[in-house]
Parts: structure tokens; sequence; C-alpha cells
């Protein structure tokens, strides 16, 4: 495989396989946000009364890296300072990996340059405050302070004996760490081999709460912590994995829904606080909210004069106490930030992952 990948179709396991073959650049700068102005994100009702929504663009955050081929904006997280921090998975060393976006002025700044890291996710930490950021490449956890500094290594090397491909990240209440494993993501869905972990807050010490999963991507907490919803990247459906008091244990499993994605497939997820799950795609620009229960309530896509160049919308955040819906969109002409109305209000289930 050319570790040289042409930037006109993203396919997930083929960008993320090249990543791993250790690919590496100049600085070439940050893209900085355009000047459009965006309006309110516009809705209707489609068939069987499903809203439908189409979200309306905040902001260019990057352009296609020349070095790498390609760009991928992820896991969106609002700070304390209201700020929302995204990260560029592509990014050569010296590109702009973490960036944080103003969403009221659409400003773009860089946050953490350094390294090889390729970060499919962060979010910050309720037990020290500083964000997390997997590294699927390095099969590692790294963490930084929210201005870029102090960068640490939280977690590294095999988990019972096999390595990582650490995708998406969610924290309990106490600040324990729970993360998809994509191990598998290049191999046919029955070939399934990754897993959920656990990482404690304090040791750092690993344990697997369910593996032989079709290469989970998305995990997100039910809004009572109770649960996980993990969705299967390979298999096209959200699990919903009940844990015990603790959360040492998964005591049952059962998949939530059943995505019927084409050549598409699902990728991170986000909760609100009715329960909500919103459920991002790779493979076609658009999300889908579902309730608790699976029913599917509500599209959200980008506008159609847009689609030609967004192929992948990999991540949601909804801001804290607000119903500002914000969701990441790829593809050849760029990553972007787009706005959204949540059907509920955003809590730390739906910041960040």
């Amino acid at each position: 495989m050319s570790p040289r990948i042409q930037p006109t179709s993203f396919p997930k396991p083929v960008r993320l396989a090249a990543l791993t073959l250790g690919l590496a650049a100049a600085l070439t700068g940050c893209a900085a946000g355009d000047d459009d102005d965006h309006d309110e994100p516009a809705s209707n009702t489609g068939m069987h009364g499903v809203s439908e929504q189409t979200a309306e663009r905040v902001v260019q955050v990057s352009s296609v890296h020349p070095e790498t081929g390609m760009t991928l904006i992820e896991g969106p997280t609002f700070g304390p300072d209201g700020g929302l921090f995204v990260v560029d998975v592509t990014a050569p060393a010296g590109d702009a990996k973490v960036m944080r976006v103003d969403v009221e002025d659409e400003s773009v700044s860089p946050v953490y340059t350094e390294g090889n890291g390729a970060y499919t996710s962060a979010q910050f930490s309720p037990k020290d405050g500083r964000i997390y950021l997997t590294d699927f490449a390095g099969g590692k956890i790294d963490s930084i302070t929210a201005d870029g500094k102090d960068h640490q290594t939280f977690f590294t090397g095999d988990v019972d004996g096999a390595p990582m491909r650490p995708d998406d990240l969610a924290f309990d209440e106490e600040g324990n760490l729970f993360v998809s494993d994509s191990t598998g993501y290049a191999d046919p869905a029955w070939e399934a081999q990754g897993r959920v972990v656990r990482i404690d807050k304090d040791t750092a010490e690993a344990t697997v709460l369910a593996e032989n999963l079709a290469a989970p991507n998305g995990i997100s907490f039910s809004e009572d912590f109770k649960a996980l919803w993990v969705s299967q990247y390979m298999d096209n459906r959200i699990d919903y994995l009940v844990l015990n008091e603790d959360k040492t244990e998964v005591t049952t499993s059962h998949p939530g829904m059943h995505f019927d994605g084409g050549t598409s497939q699902t990728d991170s997820n986000a909760v609100d606080a009715d329960g909500n799950v919103y459920q991002a795609v790779h493979g076609q620009p658009r999300i889908f909210v579902y309730s608790p229960t699976g029913e599917l309530l509500s599209t959200v896509t980008v506008p159609a004069d847009a689609e030609d160049g967004l192929t992948s919308a990999t991540n949601i955040a909804i801001k804290p106490g607000t119903n500002e819906a914000y969701l990441t969109v790829s593809g050849p002409s760029g990553g972007f930030i787009y706005e959204f109305n949540a059907l509920s209000t955003g809590i730390r289930q739906s910041n960040g992952g």
C-alpha cells in the first residue's frame, strides 16, 4: 500500500492504515476559518414523522494536507472556557493536531502540533481537567493541558497480551476511562477482534470489559451512567452494555439499533440529557438520532451543494446545558464544523469522545 493516499475518498480502514506507516511532514500551517455568515439550522419533517435537519456551516478548520493527502476532523469537545476543541487525525508532524474553535467569532487556533500521534478523539477528564487524546496509530492515550502544554502519555502497551487501537473515549463520573479498541477495523466483520477497555484513573491498569467485537468505534455513557452505547464500525449496529455498580464489569448486553448504512459505517456517537443517541457516520455527511428505545427520531445532514466535497460526519458535541450541537465533517473539500439544534440539552455524555 502506498503511503500517499489520494484525497478523493477517505475509506476509514485505508486512511488509518496509512497513518500506521509513519507519515511525516514539515509545518504547513493551520487553516483559518472562512468568513461566510451562517444562519440558523433548518429543519422539517420527512416520511414516517422523522425530523430532517440541515446543519449550517460554522467554520473551516483544516484543508487536505499535501503530506498525507487527506484531512479528518474528529473529537469535538467543549472546554471549561467555552472553546470547542477538535483533533485532526491525519495532520502530519508540525501541523495542528489539536485545535480550539471559537464558535462565536469563527476563529481557529492551534493548540498542539508536536509528534506523530494520530489522535482520533479528545475529551476533558473530570478528574484533572486535562484533555485526553486517543492515539490510534501509536496504541496509546496521551494528555495535555487546555493550552497544549505538559504533554504526557497516560497509557501505552498491550492489553491482555494484545496491542490496542484506541479510537474513542468516555469518562465515568469519577474519571475512569472507557475506550473502544478498534482492532480488526480493516478485516472482515466475521473476524471480530475489537474490545471495550476500562482504564483506571489512578493506576492506568487496563481491564477488558467486552471482546470479540466488530471494531467498536463510538462509545458513550447513557444519561444515567449505568450503561454504554457502543457502535460497531464493522457491523453497523449500536450495542447497549449494562455495567455493574462500580462499572468494572458488563453484566448484560444486546444490540440496541441496527444501522442500514449501505456502503457507510457507524462512527462516533453522543448522548443527550434525554438519553437520545446521536450516531455519526463514515461514508456520508450525516448523522442519525435514535431514542433510547431505538426509534429513529431525526437525521441531520449538510446542505446538498456541499455533499460532493464532504464524505463523512464523524463526531458530535452538544454544548453542555444548551441545545447547541456541533458536527465535525470532512472530505476532499477540507475539515469543517457545522451546527444544528439538538433534541435535548447537552451533558458530559454529549461532550467529546
